[in-house]
């Protein structure tokens, strides 16, 4: 019976064929689309934790308030005691501190005087320790343009687009014009060793990568920083385990009577991207009820259709016995096959083009060009487990659906009158 249902579906394409085409569309947009916002999504957080805020962050309670503005008068101090502490209360996780900062970036000529100058935006991070994560974190490597990988003390690297609006190339001086943690000017002279790309455009348009100890004693912050960033081993964010570490700390350390008590504060807090988590978070399930709720309504009138064509092929299965029942069984039956089918085929191309697109990735930057948020200027789409087996929600669900729907008619024919049907 199975075979003789199945050499039915093969020989009659227009009771398999559109179905089918259906489902495969289907299934392809929404395995595609799912790895695609788990991508956009992953790109997102991993940028902010590199670049902003890590998986944790600690800081002042007085710094956290002002955050936005760099407010390195309220750094952390006792920096070596704090760092000492969490690696001992966290010692799974990495820790390293980081000093942001802004300021004026002087090229002077070869006679010294000012050649031209911008507006800097810095970040101080270990840039020679041999434990450091930085390097990786930041994948600084990778971003070089032009140029090498700070050698010794004093070297810098700024953004490769600063450095061509600034007209200047690796080997050359800058002068750091920028106020220390005491509100005083300070100026400090360094050696550009090249330049980065990091394809974020607010870092790219004016950043300016230094070792954290340089910067601590051009703005005068020795053993201190404006804040310590915690990333998991894996590097990747646990949200439950960060909360908890969170807590934890905050319990221990954080006084609401004294502004420069530590805090520590988890990645979605820090950055405000708690709603687009959650919002990842239902987003297949969205994507799901979207995909079953067209595909049922197309497969319903796709039945309708079929029902009308085989209304003669009903009636001659219900004239020679066959009951309602069993033909509406094997009508599901024959959508269950063009659902799973269907469902193989789209998720194989889904998958398919989801990979190229992560490991080629997408180029938004000439929409991100005038943006001051971090965020990636390329996105990738992200092939996880998921992949595979979401798609076969709503490519059978629908097609089962639609069929049962549709079939329901079936169980409206009077066979009293099916010979008359035939005679007509």
């Amino acid at each position: 019976m199975i075979v003789f249902f199945l050499k039915g579906l093969l020989r009659d394409r227009s009771r398999s064929l559109f179905p089918l085409l259906t489902v495969f569309f289907g299934v392809f947009l929404a395995v595609f689309m799912y790895a695609f916002m788990n991508g956009v999504i992953g790109d997102m957080v991993g940028t902010t934790a590199h670049y902003q805020t890590g998986h944790v962050r600690v800081l002042t309670r007085a710094y956290a308030e002002e955050a936005d503005q760099n407010p390195n008068d309220l750094a952390l101090t006792g920096l070596a005691k704090t760092l000492q502490t969490l690696r001992a209360k966290f010692p799974a996780m990495v820790w390293t501190p980081r000093i942001r900062f802004g300021g004026l970036l002087d090229i002077p000529d070869e006679k010294g005087e000012t050649k031209t100058q911008g507006p800097a935006s810095g970040m101080a991070v270990d840039l020679f320790s041999t434990s450091s994560p930085e390097p990786r974190l930041l994948d600084i490597r990778k971003a070089i343009v032009r140029g090498a990988m700070p050698q010794r003390p004093g070297d810098v690297l700024i953004g490769d687009d600063f450095a061509r609006k600034l007209n200047v190339a690796p080997g050359a001086t800058a002068t750091l014009i920028s106020s220390t943690m005491y509100g005083s000017m300070t100026m400090a002279n360094f050696k550009i060793a090249g330049t980065v790309r990091f394809g974020v455009a607010a870092m790219d348009r004016g950043a300016m990568i230094a070792d954290v100890a340089d910067i601590q004693s051009a703005l005068d912050m020795e053993d201190a920083a404006g804040e310590i960033v915690g990333f998991f081993p894996d590097d990747v964010y646990h949200d439950e385990a960060a909360k908890l570490m969170a807590a934890s700390f905050n319990r221990e350390f954080n006084n609401p009577g004294d502004k420069f008590s530590p805090r520590m504060g988890t990645l979605p807090d820090e950055s405000g991207l708690g709603d687009y988590l959650s919002l990842v978070d239902s987003m297949g399930i969205i994507i799901i009820a979207i995909f079953v709720l067209a595909m049922s309504i197309v497969l319903w009138n796709a039945g309708l259709m079929g029902s009308l064509r085989r209304y003669g092929e009903i009636g001659v299965r219900l004239a020679v016995g066959e009951n309602n029942g069993h033909i509406y069984q094997t009508l599901i039956l024959e959508s269950l096959a063009i659902g799973i089918f269907g469902s193989v085929l789209g998720t194989l191309a889904g998958v398919g083009l989801a990979y190229l697109m992560q490991v080629h990735g997408l180029d938004f930057s000439s929409l991100f060009r005038n943006s001051a948020m971090m965020v990636p200027s390329v996105y990738h789409a992200r092939v996880t487990p998921g992949c595979f087996i979401i798609g076969f929600a709503p490519g059978i669900i629908s097609t089962v659906l639609g069929a049962s729907i549709a079939g329901v008619g079936i169980y409206k024919r009077r066979t009293a009158q099916l010979f008359k049907e035939l005679e007509a």
